[in-house]
This record gives structure tokens, sequence and C-alpha cells, in this order.
């Protein structure tokens, strides 16, 4: 096995990748048999898996260390190479849409890909100046991500990144807890002409891109980009209706109950929401190494196929989890292809979060490495919101092993995972919700922008009093801690809908554990080979869109979390 740090990048000749590019495109049109066609594919899929880990090393390591000068340039290289190469990606895509051999690929691959391909057509155009603008859309979404990796913020004395400030966030003094707040806030308004120009750089050159393309905005570009090819945005507004109708109702009896645990008035500000236990939230019982080793044992004991995998990604260092200084903020799963392996980076920082880093990310890695060998290497991961399944449902399944994990805590995440579950849909759905707005009125100025974010808050987080106490956050703008908003537009959504599915699991799981598990299996092995409704259809398992869907698993956690006793966690 090649471990990561062995694993080597060198810049590719850009002009070369091209060449190679058009002279597949040029085989697979002159292809006299469907083994001349495939035999072109195949080799194309191969460049594919090559251009994918070049781009990916590039990003795992910029993101570990922004400060590094070699990987900051590597990053601008592929930020202004990705634009130029997709219009040879769209050559070969139109070749293979109009193939004579379409029926051979799709009786052989699946006819996923051409339907992803009609899609990945809308979303380009061969014109320098679009290209351009492309380029411009990279350097300002690196830009705001490099304004977050930078921060240092003051605080008791020492100075921390924003993710090194989050277990101040919600520490169990009131004070200190409240000025952990004011303190990241102070940084956000600090910085606010700058997040302000960003985003309102990034929703004019989408906006121009859209209407470029001949739509009206950005937002069908949007969906393209993010490959929908199941639902549209009539869906994505039931869906958001149920969320009102089913799930802001038992969220706010969550906050209600917590509310009185802390002894708060309700709705208390952003800082006494994020104390769930006066006596404090959850913490992982242990180093990080100790939870590398805790979760080793859960996917030794979970199935076979999990041992190995999990035992892969110890060995091959494919794990970055501790918090340093230059590290980019967040986390995320990510794939080698020519390795065949997937990647972790997250920032460990001593709350239940650190768990989930090896529980969701890793269900995304698990996902990926169970499909490595799939061909082509685009189906290796299914549509976003399919992948968030994968990683949202297996933090259900690690929940036996809470013991293992949160020790003397474990009873606080279990009741704390459950309620976090319900209460995220809402923000996530009026992240959405805010992205649609914005990219419908691209003209909005930021005050507009802040004010829109503060009326949905009224209608998706009722719990949240939005006083002056904190003014970053009172005045409505919260959402630009959310990376999705600016580097991802329409993603946030996904995690939602995702979420519903997990929660489909989590019945399954107080039903028939093993049951639950053969459901994740079949569901899992199919990788990108279908749509998210087919995969969800294939697996036995209900659409989020129907109204059912999310009814009954409100109603079934609503009922767990009524009869937990979580007054006796205080």
């Amino acid at each position: 096995m090649t471990k990561f740090s062995e694993m080597q990048y060198e810049r590719p000749n850009l002009d070369e990748l091209k060449e190679s590019m058009r002279k597949l495109t040029g085989r697979l049109q002159m292809a006299k048999t469907y083994g001349e066609a495939r035999a072109a594919f195949l080799e194309k899929d191969n460049l594919s898996r090559h251009i994918d880990t070049l781009m990916e090393l590039v990003t795992i390591r910029h993101s570990v260390d922004t400060r590094d000068a070699f990987y900051a340039d590597e990053q601008d290289f592929w930020n202004a190479a990705v634009p130029e190469l997709e219009e040879y990606l769209q050559e070969w895509t139109l070749a293979m849409l109009q193939s004579p051999f379409r029926a051979d690929f799709a009786e052989e691959y699946g006819n996923l890909m051409f339907l992803n391909a009609e899609i990945s057509l809308k979303t380009f155009l061969p014109d320098e100046v679009f290209i351009s603008a492309m380029k411009e859309e990279n350097d300002v979404s690196n830009a705001y991500e490099k304004l977050l990796a930078s921060a240092a913020i003051p605080f008791e004395g020492g100075v921390y990144t924003l993710s090194q400030l989050t277990p101040f966030k919600s520490d169990p003094d009131d004070d200190r807890r409240l000025n952990a707040w004011k303190a990241e806030g102070q940084w956000y308004k600090e910085h606010q002409a700058e997040l302000d120009g960003f985003y309102d750089q990034l929703v004019h050159l989408r906006d121009r891109l859209g209407r470029m393309l001949g739509y009206d905005g950005y937002t069908t570009l949007g969906y393209y980009r993010m490959g929908r090819n199941c639902y549209t945005k009539e869906d994505v507004e039931v869906f958001r209706t149920s969320v009102v109708k089913y799930v802001v109702p038992v969220a706010e009896q969550v906050f209600r109950r917590q509310a009185e645990r802390l002894g708060k008035e309700y709705p208390m500000n952003y800082a006494d929401n994020a104390l769930e236990f006066r006596s404090g939230n959850p913490r992982p019982a242990g180093s990080p190494e100790e939870i590398l080793a805790a979760a080793r044992d859960f996917y030794n004991e979970l199935s076979s196929e999990t041992g190995v995998f999990f035992r892969t990604m110890l060995e091959g260092e494919l794990l970055d989890v501790l918090s340093t200084e230059g590290k980019q903020a967040g986390g995320y799963c990510t794939g080698i292809p020519e390795y065949e392996v997937p990647f972790i980076f997250a920032n460990f920082n001593g709350t239940q979060g650190d768990i989930e880093v090896v529980t969701h990310e890793a269900g995304h890695a698990f996902a990926a490495w169970m499909n490595r060998k799939r061909i082509p290497v685009e189906c290796i991961w299914p549509s976003m919101e399919a992948c968030e399944v994968h990683s949202m449902s297996m933090e259900f399944f690690a929940e036996p092993w809470a013991d293992c994990f949160f020790g003397r805590d474990a009873q606080k995440f279990l009741y704390s995972h459950l309620s976090g579950a319900l209460t995220f849909i809402p923000y996530g759905t009026m992240v959405d919700h805010f992205q649609h707005i914005v990219y419908e009125k691209p003209d909005l100025t930021p005050a507009q922008r802040h004010a829109v974010w503060k009326e949905l808050s009224g209608i998706y987080l009722p719990w949240m009093k939005l006083d002056g106490e904190i003014p970053f956050y009172a005045e409505g703008e919260a959402w630009q801690r959310q990376h999705h908003i600016y580097s991802s537009p329409f993603y946030y959504i996904d995690y939602c809908l995702a979420q519903t599915v997990a929660l489909q699991f989590w019945k399954l799981i107080q039903e028939d554990r093993e049951n639950a598990w053969r459901h994740y299996m079949a569901y899992t092995k199919q990788g990108g080979s279908r749509t998210f409704t087919d995969l969800l259809e294939h697996a036995g398992l209900q659409s989020p869109f129907e109204e059912e869907c999310l009814r009954s698993a409100c109603e079934k956690a609503a009922a767990w979390l009524e009869q937990f006793d979580a007054s006796s966690l205080c």
C-alpha cells in the first residue's frame, strides 16, 4: 500500500493533457467497432483518474497547510486549469452522446453516465469570456476560504483559529461561552467588508454565467452543476413545506426543554442554544489517538468490509484530523482514484464533532472504498445528496458503540445526536431557501441579504433570540460562516434530504439492526450507478420528497425524545 506521504505530485503539462483529451475524443469518434470505442473510453477513464488524483493531492495538501507556498501556487494553477480543461471534457462528452455505440456502453456501464453527460453539457460554454469568469469564481471562492483559514482570534490571553475556538463556544460557564461567541462574531465583523465583497462578486459572477448559457440567472445552472437528475426546484419547495410543517414544531420542543434544563428564558440566543446540558455537552472520552482506536474497534465489529476499510485508512495515513495553525477550517472526505483510496480531512477540537468525523466522513470514505474499482470513475460517487446518506446513516450505526466513544457522556450523546439530526434540518433548509432568494434577486445589497437571513430565521429557527447581545448573529450575518454558501451553492439541501433518509435508518436500527445494515449495504454497493431516488428504491427506502417520509420520521423521533429523561443528565 502506498501511504499518503509517499504519493507523488508533479505539475502536469496542461497542453499535453489537452492534446491527450483531443486525441482520445478523435479515437472515439473514428471507432469502427465497439471494441475500439471501448478502448478509448477506458483510456479516457484512466486519464480522468490521473487528473483527479493530481488535483486532489494539491487540494488536500493545501488544506492541511494553507501557508505552504508550493501547494498554494499549485492550487492557483488548478483553479485556472480546470476551466480550460472543461472545454476538452465537454467535447469528449458530446462525442459519447453522439457515439453509434451508445447503446453498447449503456448496456455494459449503465445509462446514468449519459443522463449526467447531457446535464454536464448544460453547464459550460467554450468561450474565453465564460472560461475567464469561471476562473474568477474559483479565485474568489479560494480567497474566502483563505480568509477563514487565516483567522487569529484573541480569547482569554490566547490566539485561536475558528476551529480551535469551537470548544469554548459550548463551555458550561455562561460568561465564558458568551464571550467566545462574541469573540468569534467580532472577528467576522472586523472582516465584514471582505465577506460581503466576496459574496457579492460570486453572486454576480454566477448570475452572469447562467445568463451566458441562456438561463434566467444562476439557479438553473446551479442545479445542473449539482448534477440534479431526478428532482426539481419545485420538489425542493415541497420538501421545505414539509420541514416547516413537521420538523420545526418538534425542533422547537427540543429547544424549549433545553431552556428549562438550563434555567433560561425561551427563546435563547446562539450562545445558550449551543449548550445542551448544564453540566456540559457530550465530549469524547479520550485523546485523538484513542478516538481513532475506538473507531477501529467499531468498524472491526460492524462488519468484515468496514474492518478492512478502516485498517486501510489508518495504515495508509489517510486521515488528517488534528487542528493546526494554517490549516483550512472544516472537514471533508475525498478520493484519490489512482491509488483507489479515500482521504479524510478534519479538525479535531475536543467536541462530539470529533466522533462524527470518524463516523460521518468515514461513511463517505467507506462508500467510495466499496466502489473504488467502478467504471467510469465519475460513477464511484453518486450525486451529493445520495453521498450524504452514507455518512449521516453511518453516524446512527455507531450509536451502540457510544460508550466506547463518549464514556460517561454516552447517554448525553444519544439524546444530542438524535435531537441534533432533527434540529439541523430546519437550519439546512433555511440555508437553501436563502440561496434561492439571493440568486433570484442578485442585485440585493449586502444589507438586504442580511435582512433576508434574519426574516427566514423567524420561520425556520424560532428558538433563536436575535437580540443585540452578539451583533454578528443578531444582525442576520450568521450565514457568512457557512462555507457552502460561498463555495458550493445549492449543496446544503443535500444534507437535509440525506438526514431525512438517515432518520429512516435510525428507525430501522431501533427495530432490527442487522436488517438495517442489509438495507445500508444494498444502498451503498450501488455506488453512483443510479439516480438518488432510484438508489433509494432499489434499497427499499422511502424518498424524502414523499410527505409521509418526513412525517413518520419526526413522529418516531419525537416520541423517543419525549420519553428520554434528559433532565437526569443535567
